[in-house]
């Protein structure tokens, strides 16, 4: 007999919330943080343009990656924007995308006057790949943005190589990808710069914040200078080299990141262990896939591809969420192109620039349409999961599949 699920009157598996990174039962923040915040706080100084945090954190961030430089910035979206800015594109070229992400991957394209162009995804793992890229690319491509899906490394040794052919640069969106291995390197440290997110939500976080590493002194120097109104500190001039932000981190947001800087390794550990478990306890559903990890994925979130003979998508994520188990269908409500800032070319005024010749069609990329629309199920995750608590999403997984599996 199928136990009857809680949407429909059924006792839930779970009534105990899980832990949670929108509070301080999923995240990892403790004395370490106040002592930062404290630190700071009794300096005087908060502003990280003559205080002490940002350049450490910065050498330390650098050093944990290999990198020769890291910049930090105000945010995620942020980091990108520099990131852009260094690429430097002219009004109408082109930056190859994911239609899968945060919009912060797409923005900063568009607020730089360049055209996102957005390439197909792989099925299973909703990252760019080199044969979807290589299609997109034109004479008037600058760059390429990958985006690490929910902690999972894209073919990004593949993308460098197809960047570094055609002439153009490769930045890697690394937010949801703290540490995550390609060989004996990270993420970030493979593509020509690499953006990182400290919102609330990522492995490590300060709230908001982000931080981006590249070896090129050329680039990095221009990153920095778009953080902070193209203002050259290192000189005795008070001038304005070229159009910038002030995209400035303060001394508070880098204490607290220090400190979580030296959680990271765990964080990261404990997310992988947790998933493994979980990935185990569901590998026999029919008409589940479960991530696909080659000892590379740092699951920001563990997304589930659910075949249609499992049931509707929308289904599963209702039917998890009421046994205590929050689910979310398809990550994103459409792909990005899809969003009225894009589609409708809502930007400059009524200018529609820079996509006034530019359309985005329903059908555009295939593969990512179909992930956010029937396939792709996104299950929170969170380094303070317990074994009880991955067994009982198990539970609440098997449970549903039960129930909805067609029959």
């Amino acid at each position: 007999m199928i136990e009857q699920l809680a949407r429909d009157g059924g006792t839930p598996v779970r009534t105990d919330p899980l832990p949670s990174t929108m509070d301080a039962s999923g995240r990892r923040f403790g004395d370490d943080e106040v002592k930062a915040v404290e630190r700071v706080l009794r300096s005087g100084m908060l502003s990280g343009t003559w205080g002490t945090e940002v350049p450490a954190l910065e050498l330390e961030f650098a050093s944990l990656l290999g990198a020769g430089h890291a910049v930090a910035c105000s945010s995620g979206t942020a980091a990108l924007h520099l990131a852009v800015a260094a690429v430097d594109p002219d009004p109408g070229d082109e930056i190859i995308t994911t239609p899968i992400s945060d919009m912060g991957t797409v923005f900063p394209i568009m607020m730089q006057n360049a055209v996102p162009v957005f390439a197909d995804v792989d099925p299973i793992t909703g990252n760019l790949t080199p044969e979807t890229v290589a299609a997109a690319i034109t004479p008037r491509t600058k760059a390429v943005i990958v985006v690490h899906l929910f902690g999972k490394p894209a073919a990004v040794r593949e993308l460098r190589e197809l960047c570094d052919q055609r002439g153009i640069l490769l930045i890697e969106d690394c937010a949801q990808a703290y540490l995550a291995p390609v060989g004996d390197s990270y993420v970030g440290r493979i593509g020509h710069i690499g953006c990182f997110s400290l919102q609330q939500t990522k492995h490590i976080s300060a709230g908001d914040g982000g931080l981006t590493v590249t070896d090129n002194a050329e680039h990095a120097r221009r990153m920095r200078l778009f953080a902070d109104k193209g203002w050259p500190r290192d000189t005795d001039e008070r001038t304005y080299l070229f159009l910038a932000l002030n995209y400035r981190m303060t001394e508070l947001v880098a204490s607290v990141t220090r400190a979580q800087l030296t959680k990271l390794r765990s964080v990261v550990a404990d997310r992988r262990t947790t998933a493994a478990r979980l990935s185990s306890a569901i590998a026999d559903l029919a008409g589940l896939t479960t991530p696909p990890d080659g000892g590379d994925h740092v699951y920001w979130q563990y997304p589930l591809i659910v075949s249609e003979a499992a049931g509707d998508l929308r289904e599963w994520a209702a039917a998890l969420t009421a046994e205590g188990v929050p689910a979310n269908g398809g990550y994103l409500s459409s792909p990005l192109y899809a969003a009225p800032a894009v589609r409708d070319r809502i930007t400059y005024g009524r200018s529609g620039f820079p996509l006034q010749d530019v359309e985005y069609p329903p059908g555009l990329c295939p593969n990512a349409e179909e992930l956010i629309g029937r396939t792709l199920l996104v299950l929170p995750w969170n380094e303070n999961y317990t074994d009880s608590d991955v067994d009982d999403i198990a539970a609440a997984i098997r449970k549903v599949h039960r129930a909805l599996e067609p029959r």
